[in-house]
């Protein structure tokens, strides 16, 4: 069976890998309508609620139509860019094709090139305004952001051997430890913020800031990122909840749980590798009792990744990628989400890749009808998709 589950994911790979040769790396993407002078001004005109609702109805209905009359343009997403960058890399370590090692070095140097220059260390953001409970300029570099990326680069720094490499890493966790804002609890709990411009409580950025500080600080012994990392996880294990999950936001800033299918991912796949970097048992109980609750709660069927424990449609792309990342971290010690992993790919390349390669925003249902919302973001489900089938691969070649 997993052969078969191989050749099907290496094809669908490949399939994806023509679209985006042909493609190239700009697209849209879920959120850069929402970004533009325009959009921004009727969402606070309190008046315009009715109007504002029927422009989100509309988005969804009719995507890309709505993006012409908005004038908004097709760019390169550096987060996008990270996942390329770490995928294609994992792509030519499996295979040996010298066009997968062309990618994956193009798309590292466009991120050794392009990060934020206003903050001390290296850094990336969104290539649009985004408003959040404040506004985030275009730019404003992003923790998750530049985790992902710093990713990317530390992959690269373990399979060339360049210090270079290393060295954008610590400069990464400069950026962390010196521009984020972080809100200290008591002695040994912090949470690291979303950006330098915000004092959010976010469990999922928390975790990769500290994922990411204990795994540089590690390797070039600095003590000081190590406490602070494990400072946060202290925060954030302190708020996992009896059933296992971890809410979206930090109990203070929320009084409701907001828990989806990728951020849960995200927090799961962090907790597991604090795991395997420190061997802290507490981290260990916690990632068991997280994972439990997510192969109960996201899938239907055993199949059907879903956006919410309580909400399988919208079946999101975002979800569907996720789904193939967080099993495939995590089925070589807990192999009880093999059956999982291996149904969901399954059903997402037969349901959601398109016959040219690229995958399909979502999948709505209305009433009874479902229909498909076909148009390809690239960061949010061309560059997820192919991480997460990447990662797959890997795993089912025994890498």
């Amino acid at each position: 069976m997993e052969a078969n589950v191989l050749k099907e994911t290496q094809q669908s790979i490949e399939r994806l890998d023509k679209w985006l040769t042909k493609n190239g790396w700009k697209g849209y993407d879920p959120y850069d309508l929402r970004g533009t002078p325009a959009f921004l001004k009727i969402n606070q005109i309190k008046l315009l609620k009715i109007p504002q609702k029927s422009l989100f109805l509309l988005e969804s209905a009719v995507p890309g139509l709505l993006r012409k009359l908005f004038a908004v343009e097709k760019k390169i997403n550096a987060k996008a860019m990270g996942l390329f960058a770490d995928s294609y890399l994992d792509l030519y370590k499996i295979t040996g094709k010298q066009s997968f090692w062309n990618k994956a070095q193009e798309t590292i140097h466009w991120l050794s090139e392009n990060y934020n220059k206003t903050y001390s260390g290296k850094s990336w953001g969104y290539p649009f305004n985004w408003q959040s409970r404040v506004f985030i300029p275009t730019g404003t570099p992003s923790s998750v952001v530049t985790a992902i990326i710093g990713n990317a680069f530390w992959n690269f720094y373990n399979y060339t051997g360049e210090e270079n490499y290393l060295t954008i890493c610590t400069e990464i966790c400069d950026f962390f430890v010196e521009n984020l804002n972080i809100h200290r609890f008591e002695k040994d709990k912090i949470c690291f913020s979303y950006t330098p411009l915000d004092n959010f409580q976010v469990h999922n950025a928390n975790l990769f800031v500290a994922e990411f500080l204990i795994r540089i600080g590690q390797e070039i012994g600095n003590d000081k990122w190590i406490e602070l990392g494990f400072k946060a996880i202290n925060f954030t294990l302190s708020e996992q909840n009896i059933d296992g999950s971890i809410c979206y936001w930090g109990k203070q800033q929320s009084t409701t749980c907001h828990r989806d299918h990728y951020h849960s991912g995200f927090e799961i796949r962090n907790l597991y590798s604090l795991w395997k970097l420190t061997g802290e048992e507490k981290i260990y109980r916690a990632v068991r009792r997280y994972y439990e609750f997510y192969l109960r709660h996201f899938f239907e069927d055993k199949t059907i990744p879903k956006l919410t424990p309580a909400q399988t449609y919208p079946i999101n792309i975002h979800a569907c990628a996720e789904s193939l990342l967080c099993n495939a971290a995590l089925i070589r010690d807990f192999p009880e989400g093999q059956d999982y992993s291996t149904n969901a790919v399954l059903w997402i390349i037969k349901n959601m890749q398109d016959k040219t390669g690229y995958f399909y925003y979502k999948i709505q249902k209305y009433g009874g009808i479902k229909r498909k919302i076909k148009i390809p973001y690239i960061r949010w489900g061309q560059a997820w998709m192919l991480n997460g089938l990447t990662q797959l691969a890997v795993r089912y070649a025994g890498k």
